[in-house]
């Protein structure tokens, strides 16, 4: 992916596809958690690609590429956010998306809606971005040990969510 991004940093557009490409699921599954409509993701993941593309230059370091590019996102979902609850006085809920193979279980869905948006989006960056604790916090503009905090009472709601929903089930 190295030779993608620096090739993509010197003007590739080929190269910039491609490098699209590889990231579109990653970008989904980020845009879902903060939007949670398709039409609203495919247009965040659109406006990402237009400025990840128009602004390719400003990246100093292709191995911040990942980072670089999911904050872009997250602002564009922020952006949409806002138009939404400007234009339309909508409730947000916050739902996150697969840590696993099993993305679409319905289970692992709703213990995931069940978590405040700060704690399913570092789940969702550490688990199936697989970025590391600083990148989270680059992204997320969070010191280290908040990204930590956050991974750690995520997985305690999780685990907490899972035993109540075994024992619902018992019942």
């Amino acid at each position: 992916m190295n030779r993608l991004i620096k090739e993509a940093m010197n003007g590739d557009a080929d190269s910039f596809v491609e490098l699209m490409k590889q990231n579109m699921q990653s970008m989904y599954k980020t845009a879902w958690v903060y939007l949670k409509n398709d039409s609203d993701v495919a247009d965040a993941i659109q406006d990402t690609i237009l400025a990840c593309y128009e602004k390719m230059e400003t990246l100093r370091n292709e191995k911040y590429f990942k980072t670089w590019m999911t904050r872009i996102l997250i602002n564009k979902c922020k952006d949409i956010l806002r138009a939404r609850m400007d234009y339309e006085d909508i409730e947000i809920v916050q739902e996150m998306g697969r840590l696993d193979q099993q993305f679409d279980a319905l289970e692992w869905k709703q213990m995931l809606n069940s978590l405040d948006e700060k704690y399913s989006a570092v789940l969702l960056m550490y688990y199936y971005d697989g970025l590391s604790v600083n990148e989270i916090g680059d992204i997320l503009q969070l010191n280290k040990n908040t990204v930590l905090t956050r991974l750690r009472r995520a997985r305690k709601l999780l685990k907490q969510e899972y035993c109540f929903s075994r024992v619902a089930e018992v019942n």
